[in-house]
């Protein structure tokens, strides 16, 4: 912990020391400590400087040889500054730290579609059930509608009465009429017996 807090506060004295570094007011070795700028043309600065102040960039790219446009950039982009104005060519740092923002711009929209096809099977399965619990009902009812009788009219209601009555009727019919079988079969032995008997009678006188 200690060394992190170390090397933040080093990071923020290169970071003031970086961009301190004004042509007007630097001393030699704080120009060849810009990378890009060595001994020759750090001197250059120094003497045209004497001279007069650097003005901008323009007057500076002018007045020391060997500093032109594309150096002039880098030198800026280093942290060198003139009056306290870093050259318009040089590129600007900002953008690299936007590519960051940008990809969070661009993940936000793919995780709401992403998200899409989720909600849809939600919706979907809230559908689905909510038309189960609406059919259980609806089968109880049948089912109950089916398992209760269907009301007999009077007309089927009296012919139910007549054949249960013509059914009683044959059946207290069938032995009546065994008994009247079995009396005449009796009858019909004794006649006999008595035949047999007269005739036994008259052969014996």
């Amino acid at each position: 912990m200690f060394k992190r807090i170390l090397a933040a506060v080093f990071a923020l004295v290169a970071a003031a020391a970086f961009a301190a570094v004004d042509v007007n007011k630097a001393t030699q070795a704080e120009l060849e400590a810009v990378k890009g700028i060595g001994p020759a043309i750090a001197t250059k600065i120094i003497d045209e400087r004497k001279k007069s102040s650097f003005k901008d960039w323009g007057d500076m790219v002018e007045r020391v040889k060997g500093v032109g446009e594309g150096n002039a950039a880098k030198f800026s982009a280093e942290g060198l500054t003139v009056n306290g104005a870093t050259y318009k060519g040089a590129p600007a740092k900002p953008a690299t730290d936007a590519k960051p923002a940008a990809k969070a711009t661009d993940a936000a929209p793919a995780a709401a579609k992403a998200a899409e096809p989720a909600k849809a099977m939600e919706k979907a399965t809230a559908k689905a059930d909510a038309a189960k619990t609406s059919e259980k009902p609806a089968a109880a009812a049948a089912s109950a509608a089916a398992d209760k009788p269907a009301k007999m009219t009077k007309k089927e209601k009296a012919e139910a009465a007549k054949a249960e009555k013509a059914e009683k009727a044959k059946a207290t019919e069938k032995p009546a009429a065994a008994a009247d079988d079995k009396a005449e079969k009796k009858t019909k032995k004794s006649k006999k017996a008595e035949a047999a008997d007269a005739a036994a009678s008259g052969a014996k006188k």
